[in-house]
């Protein structure tokens, strides 16, 4: 493996999805609740969005049905939207009914719209997930905490760039899913 491909390895794995969303939920939760309350709501948040849809992945990965957790082949992936649309959606549910704030419930419904339309998008043509992630969670930091969240752009190129150097995803699909990423802050304007 060249020196770029391990650089590439080892980007694409640090900032997958569920590592992330674990660090954006939390810190989204913190900003929501103002103080340290916010933090489990962030952790369910984080557990809904990033932990089980991984754990998902995990599990059919080694009962042989994907090769990794990249699941390459677009025409796999409507399991895994599916379980990541449930799972987003009773966590909504239980910050519903546990009176989460609005913050973070609003954090959660946007990623389950931001998922409907990479399945949507998927159908037809590949996605980068990734990106979608990479871009959204920096996004929603920037609306609920500060705009200086923004310079984390920098690890969404990254995201990218890894993704297109491993040959997962074409450049076309990585800039439509961190622009579909970057989209779902627009969820706070709406409200």
């Amino acid at each position: 493996m060249t020196s770029a491909a391990t650089t590439a390895r080892t980007v694409t794995d640090i900032l997958q999805p569920r590592n992330v969303l674990v660090a954006g939920m939390v810190g989204i939760g913190l900003a929501a609740a103002g103080d340290w309350t916010g933090i489990p709501w962030g952790l369910l948040g984080a557990l809904c969005a990033g932990l089980i849809p991984a754990g998902y992945i995990e599990w059919e990965r080694k009962r042989g049905t994907w090769g990794d957790r990249h699941v390459v082949d677009r025409t796999k992936r409507m399991p895994i939207f599916l379980v990541i649309l449930a799972s987003i959606g009773l966590g909504s549910l239980g910050m519903v009914l546990g009176d989460a704030p609005t913050g973070i419930l609003i954090a959660m419904l946007a990623l389950w719209a931001m998922t409907v339309v990479l399945l949507t998008v998927n159908l037809v043509w590949k996605i980068s997930v990734d990106s979608a992630v990479a871009s959204a969670v920096p996004a929603l930091l920037a609306v609920v905490h500060s705009p200086w969240w923004l310079l984390a752009y920098l690890l969404t190129v990254a995201v990218c760039w890894s993704r297109v150097a491993l040959t997962y995803h074409t450049v076309a699909q990585t800039v439509a899913g961190a622009s579909l990423g970057a989209a779902t802050a627009a969820a706070f304007l709406v409200v």
